[in-house]
């Protein structure tokens, strides 16, 4: 289904949340619970969910004795495949109160890049969802390259959300919507609503690197919530502390309205056939 609009979030069929690694590791990482408390409530109304989480290299810099997220790629991918493992330990931790499993699920851009991988990785979401079980999805740290890497979570959400044909996709992060600018300079106005033609080049979204543990930011929220928007899939940019008003459609964030023109996935709606008749 196409949202028209974020209210319509309380009534979705399928639905990706991304969060940023600063929502969710070092002090933040109390976050998961009243994350995962949101997204079981959803859950437990039906609605399929696709948790994609950054957190592995900012997870697994304590344990490696690392202050700063290292610069070398050997570092990261020795922080994320200590990091990875711990961050689903916190999320099933989480979840065993709700009785939900959850299911790791490691892409690179070339695996989505690749038909024969990403119709894999489809499919393999596709079963997962339908056995109600939660996909948990990240990079692939631990053998993406600077060449290949998708260079933050949030295109990988809007390319999930894709892949899965999701009707609505929620970005995560550290402020309640968008801004014209820098929302700490003068001047600087809460977006409300973008059109999917919309031209975003006049606002200034900021710097892509936002902190020491994370990759990301204002500019790549906006251009995966095009990417997504683009391919018809409704976008919410928002607070991590307002993730249960998002996800009841209340009136929050910056919202990104879906092509209504865009051609749903056939590819998509052949897994979903396939996979349903395995039930």
């Amino acid at each position: 289904m196409t949202l028209r609009d974020r209210a319509e979030l309380a009534t979705a069929r399928r639905i990706v949340v991304k969060v940023g690694s600063s929502s969710i590791s070092g002090e933040n990482a109390v976050n998961i619970e009243s994350l995962v408390e949101a997204l079981a409530a959803v859950h437990a109304r039906g609605t399929e969910v696709v948790l994609v989480s950054s957190g592995a290299i900012a997870t697994g810099m304590p344990f490696l004795n690392l202050e700063t997220r290292p610069r070398d790629l050997a570092t990261q991918q020795a922080a994320a495949a200590v990091g990875q493992n711990m961050l689903v330990y916190r999320y099933q931790e989480a979840l065993r109160v709700f009785q939900i499993i959850a299911g790791q699920v490691l892409l690179t851009a070339g695996d989505l890049e690749d038909p024969t991988s990403r119709s894999n990785a489809r499919r393999a979401m596709e079963r997962l969802l339908a056995l109600r079980i939660l996909p948990i999805v990240n990079e692939n740290d631990t053998v993406a390259t600077h060449e290949i890497r998708f260079g933050d979570n949030d295109r990988l959400a809007a390319l999930v959300a894709r892949l899965v044909g999701a009707d609505a996709l929620i970005l995560l992060s550290d402020i309640d919507c968008l801004y014209t600018r820098p929302p700490d300079e003068p001047g600087a106005l809460p977006i409300d609503r973008v059109a999917h033609d919309d031209d975003l080049t006049g606002f200034q979204f900021g710097s892509v690197v936002v902190n020491s543990v994370g990759t990301g930011g204002a500019a790549t929220k906006a251009s995966a919530a095009k990417v997504a928007s683009a391919s018809g899939v409704g976008v919410l940019v928002t607070s991590i502390g307002l993730v249960t008003e998002a996800l009841a459609g209340e009136h929050v964030g910056t919202w990104f309205e879906p092509n209504p023109d865009a051609v749903p996935s056939l590819v998509t709606a052949a897994v979903r056939t396939s996979v349903g008749r395995l039930l």
